[in-house]
């Protein structure tokens, strides 16, 4: 289905019969992460809709939208047998019949420029206005999304509280493969040797929450330790926050936080997250 007309009649027939419906905002190349969103939207609703769109708006001048995989024939592959109701998977001009550089945008605010905004300027303007354009258009009472794009996660949210949209976000915990590595459609782009390394991301989230007891300081200091000096690696953030405000924690901070690290492995560019209790219990 390639239209928003086609989609919203589809939906309204099914609530007219009382159906409830699940959205799954998606840009292809699915993998086993996004099928456990899949899995988990058909357990949450009547409907299930699984959106396949390359937004050209989350994409800097200087990434890799041209590169990014493509794989639709292959994604509706990967959906059958899963119970998904309609895929979704409109062209840029469906989306943006202005032109994607064009019209009304939903700002990301101050969180939104930190981390993977401060990277790529701009990215989560682009996801919140797609992500809103998509709520618009299904009106779903449940959007299932990934826990590893964490940040994404926490400014879809706040989007939805802030502006009092009538959705419910459900968060399924990350995918990873046996070794720890996260699901991610740009591993596809890893070599051998690539793909060994990369597993330096998950690394440093254990090597932190095992120093999480000393404080953020030294959970820090030993995540970014275990980045040694791997070859084809460029460490470019990592930090740990408040889930809460998505603000940096500081030595201070006693509870539950989220360690977030990014690096460029090769020409590919990876992100990851893992949460660490920090700071020793009050009872010691």
């Amino acid at each position: 289905m390639n239209t928003i007309a086609e989609l919203r009649t589809a939906l309204d027939e099914r609530r007219r019969g009382g159906a409830s419906v699940a959205l799954v905002p998606t840009m292809g190349a699915l993998h086993e992460g996004h099928l456990a969103l899949v899995r988990r939207a058909r357990e949450l609703a009547d409907v299930v809709v699984v959106s396949i769109f390359v937004n050209p708006l989350q994409f800097g001048p200087t990434e890799d939208l041209d590169r990014y995989p493509r794989t639709l024939d292959a994604d509706v592959a990967a959906l059958s047998g899963l119970g998904v109701d309609v895929v979704f998977a409109p062209d840029v001009s469906e989306m943006y019949p202005r032109g994607s550089a064009a019209g009304t945008t939903v700002s990301a605010g101050p969180v939104g420029a930190r981390y993977e905004g401060a990277s790529r300027p701009g990215h989560f303007d682009g996801m919140l206005t797609v992500v809103a354009k998509l709520f618009s258009i299904a009106q779903p009472d449940v959007a299932v999304f990934g826990q590893k794009d964490a940040q994404q996660v926490f400014l879809v949210s706040r989007m939805v509280a802030d502006l009092d949209l009538r959705v419910r976000v459900e968060v399924v915990p990350t995918v990873r493969e046996h070794d720890g590595l996260a699901l991610s459609s740009r591993n596809r782009f890893l070599d051998g040797t690539g793909r060994a390394a990369a597993l330096v991301l998950a690394e440093s989230l254990d090597a932190a929450a095992a120093s999480a007891d000393e404080g953020a300081s030294e959970l820090l200091a030993e995540g970014v330790a275990a980045f040694g000096d791997h070859d084809g690696v460029e460490l470019d953030y990592l930090v740990v926050v408040d889930p809460d405000t998505f603000l940096p924690i500081d030595d201070a901070f006693r509870g539950r936080a989220l360690a977030l690290v990014a690096a460029k492995v090769g020409s590919t560019r990876l992100i990851d997250n893992a949460f660490v209790e920090v700071g020793p219990s009050p009872s010691e």
